[in-house]
């Protein structure tokens, strides 16, 4: 129950630092949190630190939590990062997934097909890190999947907030189909390309992704100003 809890509190969180609802340089309180979730202070501690390992906060000794949120260089940059080393996974994935491993993909990749087909974002977003996730596994590194879960973590806010760009959930699944017809045939080097291009933001695609960041931004604020 506290583990459910937890994973409500980060995704709702994660949210709200992506959106710019909390700015960076926030103190997060723990009794506020606790108050406005209407949990104790265990889960909302517990989630702050998984926050921390992700990047999005930092704990300060005897000061507390508070926000850190990508400016659009270190955005860029953590994506570039990003999206070599999941080209690196794909790259080794095509030669030695087992069978396990091509049916958790497929799985991942029917139930992001579901997610299309219906329109939802949050479950195309939920299955979306199982399809990287199970590429990851399919590596048989357990140093680079580890990294690559790292990376995933602390991006992960910014991956959701893509799906919000016009039409963006489905050319991701587009480019899924790409990257899965490639490891299915052994092709490494066409897979670490595919998956490089889609994980990767450049040019018209970082510009609506940081259009959509400050929309979300715009809100908040137009909201706060007429809550005043």
């Amino acid at each position: 129950m506290r583990g459910e809890q937890t994973q409500k509190l980060r995704e709702a969180l994660e949210e709200d630092i992506a959106s710019g609802r909390l700015r960076p340089g926030r103190r997060l309180d723990e009794v506020s949190l606790a108050e406005r979730f209407g949990v104790s202070r265990t889960p909302v501690r517990e989630t702050l630190i998984q926050l921390a390992a992700s990047g999005l906060v930092e704990i300060r000794p005897r000061r507390g939590a508070f926000v850190v949120l990508l400016g659009p260089r270190e955005l860029m940059e953590s994506f570039e990062l990003m999206a070599e080393v999941e080209a690196s996974c794909a790259r080794l994935a095509a030669q030695r997934m087992g069978p396990s491993d091509r049916a958790a993909l497929h799985e991942a990749h029917g139930a992001c097909r579901a997610a299309v087909g219906a329109g939802d974002e949050a479950a195309y977003y939920a299955a979306n890190a199982r399809f990287h996730g199970a590429i990851y596994a399919g590596t048989g590194n357990r140093m680079l999947c580890a990294e690559a879960q790292r990376l995933q973590r602390s991006l992960q806010p910014y991956r959701r907030l893509q799906l919000r760009v016009p039409r963006r959930m489905e050319a991701s699944f587009a480019e899924h189909e790409g990257v899965l017809e490639a490891l299915v045939a052994g092709d490494g080097a066409t897979a670490a390309e595919r998956l490089r291009a889609h994980v990767v933001v450049q040019g018209e695609r970082f510009m609506a992704l940081l259009a959509v960041l400050q929309d979300e931004t715009d809100a908040v604020a137009q909201a706060g100003y007429q809550a005043g």
